[in-house]
Parts: structure tokens; C-alpha cells; sequence
């Protein structure tokens, strides 16, 4: 059991150390002890991963911890779950974070704050280690708050830069949005289940179906003040679960935060964008796979999100400058594509793309870290062209996660990349669901699959081929990155190589009941595991051919006809526009939401506080008192004489009340 203690606690310890004692040891101690102590962790996980993944024992490994909340029928353990489906985010979010950490010690070496920045890593990582591992939704959600907080630390690291802290308050506050879903559907669940323990709420879910027989709109629960059957009272409650995920993994309406996040130092934006905060809905909804496969409307709607968010978001990404902007666009894009094997009912799918694309995507964002180390900070791709020579190897390494992310391989053999293995699984099942949305789903994807190519080799054309852009002395400078922020660079790259190709069966394959042991559930009603594998040739085909589409084009454009691109863009300058300024949302934000909230809190301000509060309150009461003291100070004067008249109007004042008394 202290194998599994020692995998979540052990980044807590490192962010305590360099957190309260950096100054003390001093940066590199802090980035040392904090980075040691992740690489024993990510060790620790691949065991843990070896071992309930492959192993022969099926039960779900619990270790308590400590007695928490036990108040109002609500009786709450805190523990650590370990089954399959944890096994796998530990070794995801372990890994990166791991890699982010070294890598960090190369990039960050100028920083002054850096046993800040290093204690704000293992904060996160602690924070969605207890979500991840969490026994029950309070401490998942301890866990989420926890990684929300962490990231708005981590994207505002350098707070004297304005579009920093912009952006974090920005991430901090649309995430709140979702959050209140989230409360929401906890509360639900409560009162569905009298529990929020997993083990209650999955081994009583079925009885929420409805009965055989029964009226459909009988009336037999009352959830937040409206009668509902069950079975709508359970898709209420997925609903509100999937807005939290909506807000924590930035799919559409509430996908403003994730482009902003890259104000936050590269090695921030590889960790939140990759494997770990931006997987937290991913991991919610297959965690909470036995509700969810009880209310086919809710998985519709997680479909439809998906499909939408996978489209808007490779739209957006063709016409980004920002280096890392089109990746992070690619990251909104592909978890689009993860709750869209959700929504299907492909949970394995949606874990198996969740746990190749964390390479691949801390790949790029790595890679793209030292790209801009190499041409001192500049991160807009038009002020660069021909580094191929001067940066081999991050070039090599950026190809690497190209080749993957757009999903190169060979159809119908097993000789591809990761993102050929996990992404086409996707596509495959959207077309096998046979659902309502089904075609909708599978024709956006494999559109954001053509999408995704061409940005994707764009942004390899424009940073490494053509002739350079930069200005000469920016040229002149251009180096490779030290070995310290090359090294993560290997280990992913063999990620995105391999982890297709070895992991294929297990996620979702013939070894899948065996592997996942009931950590995700599909119901008997749930053919798609069989149904995907016998899809015809053409749907099979279709992502190979979109990205043979998409990087065409942009070879094209950006090798053959450079000068296309501006060409096309000026003829339809109208739709240029509108993808540059990610369709408008933050401008309708802004009016929206923005600007009432602003002229509310002055009029708040104006007419309240300083018309009431200050006039009449606490505030307006203190500044009488003063102006009363202010004048009686001035009878101090000081002078005999002046004591003197006072005495004798005030004795003269007590003859006449005395004298008019009698009178009367």
C-alpha cells in the first residue's frame, strides 16, 4: 500500500520543500529535490500501471487514508482508488509532469522565481493526482478545485505581465462557470443515491432505469424542485457532471480560457494542455461511465459537443501565427475528439486517444519551447523560416509529433504512429454508433482530421523551411537547446512512436475486458466494441485520405506557392477574419457577460456603496465623528479668558432653566 501513498504524496512533499524553503536551499536544490522526486514518482506508476493493467487480480485496490466528512447522512472516507482506468492517468500525468520538471531546469535557468515555479508544478500534480485517484466525487472534486487553482498560479507565473494575469483570472473565473455544474450534479447524485461513493452510486445505478411497463413520464423523484422519473433525473444529473467537463476541458462555450493559457511559461502550457488538466472531463465522464450509459441523451449531447468542438477548433488553428496558440487550438480540437468516443459509448477509445496524445502534445509543446529558447522568445511563426539547419534536432523531434498527431501510418496494418491508432479508432466508432448524431459526428471529425494536417505540417513549414525571417541578429544567434530540455524531448518522441502500436490491443482491442477490468463499464445494449471492427473500407480510409489532403495543401501553400496563403485570405477576407478572431466569442463575451458585469459592479459602486454605505454607514458615521471632534478641539484654545465666557454662559444658561423651571 505505500507504493500507492508514496505515488500522490511524494510531489506534495517536493512543492512543500521548494515552496517554503527555496529561498533557504536555494533554486537549484528546489528544481533537484522537486524533480527527483516526480522521476521516483513516474517510476512508481509505470509499476503500478504493469501491475493492474496486466496483472491477474481484478478488484479495485483501495487504500484509506482517513475518516473526512460524516455529517447530514453524508459519510465520506477519504481514500485512494486504484483500478485500471487510474493506473493509466497516473502514468500520464506522472510522466509528463516528470519530463516538464527536467525540461523545466533548462528553460526556466534565467528565472529568478524559480523555486516558486518548481513548487507550483508539484502543486499541480499532487492536485490531480487526488482527483484521479479519488474514491468519491467530494475528494475528486477537492482534487479538481486543487489543479484549478494550481493552473491559475501556473498561467499568471509571471504576474507583472498583464496578459498574464489576464489570462489566468480569465482560465480561473470560466472554469468557475463549469464548476457550478459540477456542484450541481454532485448534489444530484446525492439525492438520487443518498451517497456520493462511487461504490453506492455504481453498484445502485441500475435500478434508475425505468420500469418495464411504467409510464414514461411518472413522476417519482423530485430533483431541485421539479418531479422527474428516474430516468430523466439521471440524465439531469450526467448533464450537470458533463458541464463541469465541459469547463475543465475547454469544449465549445466554455473553450475561451485554453488559448489564453499560453501566456503561461511553454513547459506550463505542455502540462495543463497535454495530459493533465484539460483530461480532468475526459477522466470524469469515463470514471462515471455507469451513469452515463444509462441516459443515451446525455452521451448525444456529449457527442455533439465533441463534434462541434473538434471542428471549431481545427478551424480556428488553420490561420494562427502564434506557435504555440496553433498548438494549443490542436489540444481544444482533439479533446474534442475524446468526448466524442465518450459520447459513442467508445470509453477505451477515449482513453487510448487520451493517452497518446499526452505525448505527442507535450512533445510539441515541448518542442516548441525550445524553438522559441533557440530565437530569443519570439513566438509568432511569420518571424521565422529556415531554423531546420541550426535546430536538427528539435526539428526531428517536431516532426516526430507531427507525423503523430496527424495520424501517419499505413491503413489496415499495424505500422503507424500513435495518433494513426487512437484518433482513427474515433472516427471509426462515431460512423459504427448508429446513433442519432452518428454521421454529424463522423463527418466534422474527419473534416478536423483534414484540418489538423494541414495546420499542423503549416507550422512545420513556416518555422523550419523557406528562407529565414527573422532578423539577422536573431539568425545569428540561433542555437540548439542543452541536453537537459533535449532529453524529454527523446522520451516522448518514443512515446509517439510506440504507444500506438504496443497499446492498440489492450485499450480497445481483443485483450480489452481483460485489461480495463470492469474500470470502465459498457452496458449489454453497448455493441460498438465489435461493430467498429467491421466498418467498411472507405470510412477505414477516410482518415488516412484527409490527412494525405490536408498536408498536400500545405505543402502547397507554404513550399510550393508561398504566396497563396496571403492571396487567398485577401478573397475572402471576411471568413480570414472571423477564424483569426476565433469566430468572435471572446468579442460576444465581452458584451455579454464582460461589460454588464463591469457596469453593474460601478453602479453597485457609485450608488451603494459610496451613496449609501459611505454616506450613511460605518464609514459615513466615523467621518460625523470626526467632523464633530474636529469642532469641539477648536474650544481648546488654550486661553483663561476663554474658559472663563464658557463658565459663564454655562452658568447663566443653569439660572435660566432653573429660574423658567420654578415658573413653571
Amino acid at each position: 500500500m505505500i507504493i500507492y501513498k508514496a505515488i500522490v504524496f511524494l510531489p506534495l512533499i517536493g512543492a512543500l520543500i521548494a515552496g517554503l524553503f527555496g529561498r533557504q536551499i536555494g533554486s537549484k536544490a528546489s528544481e533537484y529535490v522537486t524533480s527527483g522526486l516526480m522521476v521516483i514518482t513516474a517510476i512508481l506508476s509505470w509499476v503500478v500501471f504493469l501491475q493492474v493493467g496486466f496483472g491477474e487480480h481484478g478488484e479495485v485496490i483501495k487504500v484509506p487514508l482517513l475518516r473526512w466528512i460524516q455529517s447530514g447522512g453524508i459519510d465520506v472516507e477519504w481514500s485512494l482508488r486504484v483500478d485500471t482506468l487510474t493506473a493509466v492517468m497516473l502514468v500520464v500525468v506522472n510522466t509528463v509532469s516528470t519530463l516538464v520538471h527536467v525540461y523545466s531546469i533548462g528553460y526556466m535557468h534565467h528565472d529568478p522565481h524559480r523555486p516558486r515555479f518548481f513548487a507550483y508544478l508539484s502543486l499541480f500534480t499532487f492536485a490531480m493526482l487526488m482527483l484521479v485517484t479519488a474514491d468519491n466525487l467530494a475528494q475528486m472534486f477537492f482534487g479538481w478545485e486543487g489543479v484549478g487553482l494550481a493552473s491559475y498560479l501556473l498561467i499568471g507565473f509571471w504576474f507583472k505581465k498583464p496578459s498574464a494575469t489576464a489570462a489566468a483570472m480569465k482560465a480561473f473565473i470560466v472554469n468557475r462557470v463549469g464548476d457550478f455544474g459540477f456542484i450541481l450534479g454532485i448534489a444530484g447524485i446525492f439525492v438520487l443515491f443518498g451517497s456520493i461513493n462511487f461504490e453506492t452510486i455504481f453498484a445502485t445505478a441500475q435500478t434508475y432505469l425505468p420500469a418495464e411497463g411504467a409510464p414514461e413520464g411518472e413522476a417519482v423523484i423530485n430533483l431541485f424542485g421539479m418531479a422527474l422519473d428516474k430516468g430523466h433525473a439521471i440524465t439531469g444529473v450526467c448533464l450537470l457532471l458533463f458541464m463541469g467537463a465541459m469547463g475543465k476541458s475547454a469544449q465549445f462555450l466554455l473553450h475561451t480560457w485554453l488559448p489564453d493559457a499560453m501566456e503561461g511559461p511553454t513547459p506550463v502550457s505542455a502540462l495543463i494542455h497535454a495530459a493533465t488538466m484539460v483530461t480532468a472531463g475526459v477522466f470524469l465522464v469515463a470514471r462515471m461511465s455507469p451513469l452515463f450509459e444509462l441516459s443515451p441523451d446525455a452521451l448525444t449531447v456529449v457527442t455533439v459537443i465533441g463534434a462541434i468542438t473538434a471542428f471549431f477548433a481545427a478551424t480556428v488553428g488553420l490561420v494562427q501565427n502564434d506557435i504555440k496558440r496553433v498548438i494549443a487550438y490542436s489540444t481544444c480540437s482533439q479533446l474534442g475528439y475524446m468526448f466524442v468516443a465518450l459520447g459513442v459509448g467508445a470509453y477505451g477509445g477515449a482513453i487510448f486517444h487520451l493517452f497518446t496524445h499526452a505525448f505527442f502534445k507535450a512533445l510539441l509543446f515541448l518542442c516548441a519551447g525550445s524553438v522559441i529558447h533557440a530565437v530569443d522568445g519570439e513566438q509568432d511563426m511569420r518571424k521565422m523560416g529556415g531554423l531546420r539547419p541550426h535546430i536538427k534536432v528539435t526539428f526531428a523531434m517536431m516532426l516526430i509529433g507531427t507525423l503523430a498527431i496527424t495520424g501517419v501510418g499505413i491503413p489496415f496494418t499495424p505500422v503507424g504512429f500513435a495518433g494513426f491508432f487512437s484518433k482513427d479508432v474515433i472516427i471509426e466508432a462515431a460512423y459504427a454508433s448508429h446513433s442519432q448524431v452518428s454521421g454529424f459526428a463522423f463527418t466534422l471529425l474527419v473534416i478536423a482530421a483534414m484540418f489538423t494536417s494541414f495546420y499542423s505540417w503549416r507550422l512545420i513549414f513556416l518555422t523550419f523551411f523557406g528562407k529565414p525571417r527573422a532578423s539577422h541578429e536573431v539568425m545569428h544567434h540561433v542555437h540548439e537547446s542543452p541536453q537537459v530540455m533535449l532529453v524529454p524531448l527523446y522520451l516522448l518522441a518514443a512515446g509517439a512512436v510506440l504507444a500506438g502500436v504496443v497499446f492498440e490491443g489492450f485499450f480497445y482491442g481483443e485483450e480489452y475486458a481483460e485489461f480495463w477490468k470492469g474500470a470502465l463499464f459498457t452496458s449489454e445494449h453497448n455493441e460498438l466494441l465489435h461493430e467498429f471492427h467491421h466498418v467498411p473500407a472507405w470510412v477505414a480510409l477516410s482518415p488516412f485520405i484527409a490527412m494525405v489532403v490536408g498536408f498536400v495543401t500545405a505543402w502547397y501553400f507554404y513550399i510550393r506557392s508561398p504566396s497563396a496563403p496571403r492571396a487567398l485570405a485577401q478573397q475572402h477576407r471576411v471568413l480570414y477574419e472571423f477564424l483569426l478572431n476565433k469566430w468572435y466569442f471572446d468579442e460576444i463575451y465581452d458584451f455579454l457577460f464582460v461589460r454588464s458585469a463591469k457596469a453593474l459592479g460601478r453602479f453597485l459602486w457609485k450608488k451603494g456603496d459610496i451613496g449609501v454605505i459611505d454616506a450613511y454607514g460605518p464609514n459615513g458615521i466615523s467621518e460625523g465623528v470626526v467632523q464633530i471632534t474636529q469642532r469641539a478641539v477648536k474650544l481648546q484654545s488654550g486661553y483663561l479668558y476663554h474658559y472663563a465666557f464658557v463658565m459663564l454662559i454655562g452658568m447663566a444658561a443653569l439660572l435660566t432653566w432653573m429660574m423658567l423651571g420654578s415658573a413653571f
